[in-house]
């Protein structure tokens, strides 16, 4: 069963990000909202295709490996866009402090998502995937990352919200829950991670 709802939502997603790209780059003066809000409703897509997959018993392994994929494809893709554009100072931060606060906000991301992802599947390969399954502060974290960085890529203020400068704070505080997660998941893994 590959074209099942939540799988044509998960591919959905994997096709939004070279929009995403596009978008981003347009030297139109509406691309970074554009941009900002298809990468809302990709993020938005990451809920409801599991929702819809428990809800209509529509679970399979393509979709189990897709899911995770597109998720990390498209986050990586937004921070690795946003670190290459210049960036203006907010927080009262100088512009320097800005662009090291983002670089440094994206290697932690990415980071831990390559770390986690390689944990897991050694964790399936001695049968103790269930260990380190997403958790709730997983979950809460992806909200605010997606959240944080649609904002950052919209970019216009909306009347008095300075939303570039919230979206970085929230991208800030889903960095600081993916390291909690981190710590999460290695600590449930360490007794296998000693034993091997």
């Amino acid at each position: 069963m590959i074209w099942t709802l939540p799988n044509i939502l998960t591919w959905l997603r994997i096709f939004a990000i070279p929009l995403v790209l596009v978008l981003f780059y347009l030297p139109w003066h509406w691309s970074d909202p554009a941009a900002g809000l298809l990468f809302a409703v990709a993020g938005i897509t990451d809920s409801l295709d599991g929702y819809f997959a428990r809800r209509f018993g529509q679970t399979s392994r393509l979709g189990a490996f897709l899911d995770p994929v597109a998720d990390k494809l498209i986050v990586a893709v937004a921070l690795v866009l946003l670190v290459g554009r210049g960036v203006r100072p907010v927080l009262g931060l100088s512009l320097e402090g800005t662009r090291a606060l983002i670089v440094l906000t994206a290697a932690v991301i990415i980071g831990r998502e390559i770390a986690i992802s390689a944990l897991r599947e050694w964790m399936a390969e001695v049968g103790q995937r269930r260990k380190v399954a997403v958790s709730r502060l997983g979950k809460f974290k992806t909200i605010v990352q997606i959240t944080g960085l649609s904002m950052m890529l919209y970019r216009w203020d909306l009347w008095i919200l300075p939303t570039y400068a919230l979206g970085l704070v929230l991208t800030v505080i889903a960095a600081a829950l993916t390291l909690a997660s981190a710590v999460s998941y290695l600590r449930a893994a360490w007794p296998d991670l000693r034993a091997g």
